[in-house]
């Protein structure tokens, strides 16, 4: 039985990949900030695991990577995210919360991307997944604006595809995933498509790749896109 783990797990996209793994009868590692309160997360079915983490708290992070040490992870999703205050501009720009956003979306799956890096090591699969957005691609976003959440999603993508040349050598793939537009609370009841459709894509997307693709950048349909 293969091994999922991913952060942010209690909600969005985070909380419908959990559903579908488990459904799929994954054992799935689910983590959240407040494990006492998960909401959702403690009534879907399957061999689910649910884990008290802030990601961005680094202590945290190496307790729970040493508890978990035996245990061979064959998917790691970096999900957990946060946009930040919306609608800054350049002369009204909140310093303090774009160093908290940097905290959690470059920052957090980073340090989770190498510390849990022996686990997805030792597995078969051996995938590291982190969701990012088509509004942090120079090549396919012209629109300006937002540069809080733009910025902190550019750079993870940067992180990720230097840490795909890091870990070449122990077979990890290392991929990141636009997750479209999604009808979710940071995406709003306008988004495109709804989570299902998101998460059954990525997911499709993920048992396809092979070694080839690490260090790319996805749409959640498989296509890819550009840095």
């Amino acid at each position: 039985m293969p091994t999922i783990f991913i952060t942010g797990a209690n909600r969005g996209i985070g909380l419908e990949f959990t559903r579908q793994y488990g459904a799929n009868g994954w054992k799935v590692i689910a983590t959240c900030r407040n494990p006492i309160q998960p909401g959702e997360l403690a009534s879907l079915s399957g061999d689910i695991e649910v884990h008290g983490l802030d990601v961005t708290n680094h202590a945290q992070v190496d307790k729970l990577a040493t508890d978990l040490n035996p245990v061979p992870i064959d998917v790691f999703v970096n999900n957990a995210g946060i946009y930040g205050p919306r609608g800054m501009t350049a002369e009204r720009m909140d310093y303090t919360a774009w160093e908290e956003v940097f905290r959690v979306n470059t920052m957090a799956p980073f340090k989770l991307a190498t510390t849990f890096s022996k686990h997805v090591a030792r597995s078969e699969q051996k995938k590291l997944v982190n969701i990012s957005s088509i509004m942090a691609s120079n090549g396919a976003s012209a629109n300006g604006g937002e540069h809080i959440y733009r910025s902190s999603k550019a750079a993870l993508n940067r992180v990720m595809r230097s840490f795909a040349c890091d870990v070449i050598d122990r077979e990890i793939i290392v991929s990141v995933f636009h997750p479209g537009w999604v009808k979710t609370d940071m995406g709003g009841t306008s988004a495109d498509i709804d989570v299902m459709t998101s998460v059954a894509g990525m997911r499709d997307t993920i048992a396809g790749l092979v070694p080839s693709d690490s260090g790319k950048f996805f749409n959640y349909d498989g296509s890819s896109l550009l840095w």
